[in-house]
């Protein structure tokens, strides 16, 4: 057990409410970044996909920022891509082969962990297992131009700042991730955030509902924890916990913002955010995140 996981397995409450902040995309303007200038050129390099670069990119793009899938743990999500390379017609005429990854698919599945750390040991302990040492070999790169393009001066949304004032003395908050915890530590710190939070969990840490289990069992009541999040998976995390949810909706993230600061946390503690206001702002989001990409509408 990781001495991160141990942390939130003995946190003690301060206060009777929990919240849990997602990053990436939610808390910070850094989705478009990280995809688009880190993620997408890695995906085309390591993957050999120059031959298809132009639906690549859009299949990652849709994968990552346009769709349901929004969000998703990086390992998930490029096979995603791949599925949707491999089921598209233009891709098809090209006769291009886009990668299967067995080996990834099965990792993906049996993992709960999926974060670089248990990459490693995989491959240490599989070395003739082409796809997966390709996988950490991107995992890698991606890391290593987040680092090199995602720098300071990245602000949050607005009125991010304002809510963890605002919530201070009245609930704890953790931030609850996909992003490799380093990262996280790094963009939180840098915007002098970290300080409103008792832990930043990242992907090495386990899933999001793990995070906010390992948090919250028996210290919160179900209806006094709140995830904040831009994405299904933020939903899913949520509902696996039997919390509260908050919609950060993409393209609209410095109104969903305001809109938190100026009612929503009242509501959350003041105990009448469950119901009919909360299903509202989840019809939003499904909205803004569909399942169908566009070339197939």
């Amino acid at each position: 057990m990781s001495s991160g996981v141990q942390k939130l397995l003995s946190h003690k409450p301060s206060a009777p409410f929990l919240i849990a902040i997602d990053s990436d995309g939610c808390a910070f303007d850094t989705m478009e970044l990280k995809h688009k200038e880190c993620f997408i050129p890695n995906t085309i390099k390591y993957w050999g996909l120059q031959p298809i670069s132009k639906y690549a990119r859009e299949a990652a793009e849709f994968v990552n920022l346009y769709s349901k899938w929004r969000g998703a743990n990086r390992f998930p999500a490029l096979v995603k891509t791949f599925d949707l390379l491999m089921e598209w017609e233009k891709v098809k005429k090209r006769n291009f082969k886009v990668p299967e990854t067995p080996n990834l698919r099965k990792w993906i599945e049996t993992e709960t962990k999926l974060g670089n750390p248990a990459l490693e040991i995989y491959c240490k302990e599989h070395p003739d297992h082409e796809d997966m040492q390709i996988t950490l070999q991107w995992s890698k790169a991606v890391n290593k131009s987040v680092e090199d393009i995602v720098q300071g001066g990245l602000p949050p949304f607005p009125y991010v700042r304002e809510c963890l004032q605002a919530v201070q003395g009245k609930g704890d908050v953790m931030v609850c991730s996909q992003t490799p915890t380093e990262a996280l530590i790094r963009e939180w710190e840098e915007q002098d955030l970290a300080k409103y939070v008792f832990a930043i969990c990242g992907q090495e840490m386990g899933t999001k509902a793990e995070h906010i289990k390992y948090a919250s069992e028996n210290r919160y009541e179900n209806n006094k924890i709140l995830m904040i999040g831009d994405a299904y998976g933020d939903l899913k995390a949520a509902k696996a916990n039997k919390a509260l949810f908050y919609p950060i909706i993409p393209g609209k993230e410095d109104e969903s913002w305001q809109r938190l600061f100026e009612e929503g946390l009242d509501r959350f503690f003041n105990g009448n955010y469950a119901g009919d206001y909360e299903e509202s702002l989840i019809k939003e989001l499904e909205k803004y995140l569909p399942d169908t990409p566009p070339w197939k509408r």
